[in-house]
């Protein structure tokens, strides 16, 4: 896949979290109820996908050193599906967050990754992060009496 069209799908997976989360902090009923839903899944949907990257850079062949690659992959994915059975959303928003942090530092420590592809998931996980905050700053306000 070409750098270009990486960067795109990256850029692009961008506008759920941050529409999703402003609908939690301006949108009312009906609409806040999905905006809130829709960040929670889709959060826990791209967590789980890059959590699956982990797994695919181990084929076609695996080699030694690679099975921790694999256990953290399904580990990000538990964690995830775990953040979601709570059924509170602040918590499951924050988890989710820390979830993805927890994922770009273990990347981050990986050898042999491409410069532009750890500096752009860098700034995707960025505004993911602070897309979170927004999400949990609109659900506390909401419960503020």
């Amino acid at each position: 896949m070409s750098m270009r069209l990486m960067q795109a799908l990256g850029l692009a997976g961008l506008f759920p979290f941050i529409g999703a989360a402003l609908g939690v902090m301006f949108l009312d009923d009906l609409l806040l109820a999905l905006s809130q839903r829709t960040f929670l899944l889709y959060s826990t949907a791209i967590l789980c996908f890059l959590g699956g990257t982990l797994w695919g850079e181990t084929l076609p062949e695996p080699t030694v050193g690679q099975g921790a690659a694999i256990l953290i992959s399904n580990g990000i994915v538990l964690f995830a599906v775990l953040a979601m059975l709570t059924a509170q959303p602040l918590i499951a928003a924050v988890m989710l967050m820390l979830g993805h942090l927890a994922l770009l530092w273990y990347e981050r420590q990986l050898p042999d990754r491409v410069v532009w592809y750890t500096r752009m998931r860098s700034w995707l996980t960025l505004v993911a992060v602070i897309t979170h905050v927004m999400f949990c700053i609109g659900l506390t306000l909401r419960a503020s009496p």
